[in-house]
């Protein structure tokens, strides 16, 4: 009997644990049969008729956190997401032709055709941008996460400041950590601590992000009835001490955009007038043609462009390598072509030469009307000219504009070398300072002009390669460039390579350190109001050539 009792006891208790586990397991179920009902009503809510109803259901699913919901939001923000009479929501594919379940994610058979599309206002748009980047916090790609990031740092919403929490704990990639310390700092910026609202300045005033600067100001500012926003005196001063560093970073900002900026219009007021004053001192001629040079260069480059579009679509990104040396040579056999036919018969008449060479740009400009229309044509940048880097908040360096100062570089030392390194060079630097004694050395006086003039032509048309890249190409862009040309070239000395390497970034600069305070066309009169002075002064500019006939 004893051991019948023992058995007996055993048995009930198993059958006991068994009747526990199987009352566990219902609950649970029921728990995730619950929680999978709610999800689906939240999701069916995205079909409701009115836009305030959808707005409502896509903040309901943000606090939810259930990143199960991302396809049918992401359906919803792309003009995907289909609903039926009984209000059952299906997914259309990019494809357009695959439907799925909204709900199940499964294939559905449906007739597309008779489905209605959700209608998204702007309310429902910003909403749901928050929403969708709340949820991608959880996604396993970086740059997912990222633009996640930014769109909660864009649009923080306080339902999200948990998962905001969590995301952070669990974010390894530096810049995903960074914005998210960003987004968390602005929603601790309503925190009812006072301690988690000065730790939320001193992260935002340590990041120097000045697309903060509004929620800074909002602490200070003051309400209707005079007084502060901000009730606590402590956090009025952090949030005010904050401002203040933000100005100083501002200055500093500015300051490191202006000096790229001007370095970059000095590298193209530089290149523009590089061969201006190659053929300015060479032959005293005032060529009011050189802008026109400028633009057979940056039509040289569409040119190509449309070549490579129609001959050679695979190898596009590299039309620009192709189209230096055709626009070099399209522009100096011009150039040589002038010289020779109109311009060695005025030799020692600048007045006649300022006449003819401006006749022959209307005549260049009339030209590529007829050829090219009078509208301005598009050159398109190659993928790895396109967008740029980010160095400071706000100042971004365009890939284009940081590759025409390499360029830039590039032909100042090419001609540095073609001058000092050769004998054309040689010839050219004799024919410059004495024209007489050259020829009487048995220099070809009229080869050098012919060859020099066509040099200076052709860097001129290099010039047009990289305006290309920058600017919009038409039949009057050598107009914009020329008078500024002949300042650098009378700034830095007629016919001088380091003149014209100081004067044209020196003009650049100014121009962009005075317009913040002057204003565009001020800046301008004062620049040429300088140099007006400044050449009664020195006539000969900064460098001056040196040579018996000069100097005499």
């Amino acid at each position: 009997m004893p051991f019948l009792t023992l058995a007996g006891n055993m048995t009930l208790s198993k059958l006991r644990d068994q009747l526990f586990f199987l009352l566990l397991g219902f609950l649970l179920s029921i728990r995730g049969a619950g929680a999978e009902d709610d999800i689906a009503t939240l999701l069916r809510g995205l079909g409701a008729d009115s836009p305030s109803a959808i707005e409502q259901a896509v903040a309901s699913i943000g606090a939810r956190n259930d990143p199960g919901a991302l396809p049918a939001l992401e359906a919803l923000r792309d003009r995907r997401l289909r609903v039926d009479t009984t209000g059952a929501l299906f997914i259309v594919a990019t494809d357009g032709t695959t439907v799925l379940d909204a709900i199940q994610q499964t294939p559905a058979m449906v007739d597309v055709s008779q489905l209605r599309t959700p209608v998204v206002s702007n309310i429902v748009r910003r909403t749901l941008a928050a929403v969708l980047g709340q949820l991608q916090l959880q996604s396993r790609d970086a740059a997912v996460r990222l633009a996640a990031a930014e769109e909660l740092n864009k649009r923080p919403r306080a339902e999200a400041l948990e998962p905001l929490r969590v995301a952070l704990e669990k974010e390894t990639d530096a810049r995903v950590r960074t914005t998210l310390q960003m987004a968390l700092a602005q929603m601790q910026l309503s925190s009812s601590e006072v301690r988690t609202r000065l730790d939320a300045i001193s992260l935002i005033r340590s990041s120097g992000n000045l697309g903060l600067k509004p929620q800074l100001e909002a602490l200070t500012a003051k309400q209707a009835d005079g007084s502060f926003a901000e009730p606590d005196p402590e956090v009025r001063q952090a949030a005010a001490d904050a401002l203040a560093s933000f100005e100083r970073t501002q200055l500093f900002i500015n300051a490191v955009g202006n000096l790229f900026y001007g370095l970059s219009l000095g590298s193209i007021l530089l290149l523009a007038a590089l061969g201006l004053a190659i053929t300015f001192g060479l032959m005293g001629i005032i060529n009011m043609a050189h802008g026109e040079m400028i633009m057979l260069g940056a039509y040289a480059t569409y040119v190509m462009q449309r070549l490579f579009q129609a001959y050679a679509p695979a190898a596009f990104d590299w039309y620009l390598l192709a189209a230096i040396p055709a626009a070099f040579v399209v522009c100096a056999l011009m150039g040589m072509i002038l010289e020779r036919g109109v311009l060695r018969f005025l030799y020692g008449r600048p007045l006649e030469t300022l006449l003819a060479t401006w006749g022959i740009s209307l005549m260049l400009i009339q030209s590529v009307r007829l050829l090219f229309g009078a509208q301005n044509v598009e050159v398109a940048n190659p993928s790895w000219l396109s967008g740029g880097v980010e160095v400071l908040y706000g100042v971004v360096l365009p890939y284009s504009r940081l590759a025409i100062i390499v360029f830039v570089s590039m032909v100042v030392a090419f001609m540095w070398l073609l001058l000092q390194r050769t004998a054309l060079g040689l010839h050219v630097r004799a024919v410059t300072q004495n024209r007489p004694m050259a020829s009487c050395l048995g220099i070809a006086t009229a080869k050098v002009d012919m060859w020099t003039f066509g040099l200076g032509s052709g860097l001129a048309g290099l010039g047009g390669v990289a305006l290309s890249q920058i600017g919009n190409v038409g039949p009057e862009l050598g107009q914009a460039y020329i008078i500024d040309s002949f300042m650098v070239v009378v700034l830095g000395g007629v016919g001088n390579l380091a003149g014209a390497v100081v004067g044209g970034m020196g003009l650049g600069l100014v121009n962009k350190f005075l317009e913040p305070l002057a204003g565009a066309v001020l800046g301008k009169i004062s620049v040429l109001i300088f140099i007006v002075l400044f050449i009664q002064r020195r006539p000969q500019g900064l460098f001056a050539l040196k040579g018996r006939l000069v100097e005499g």
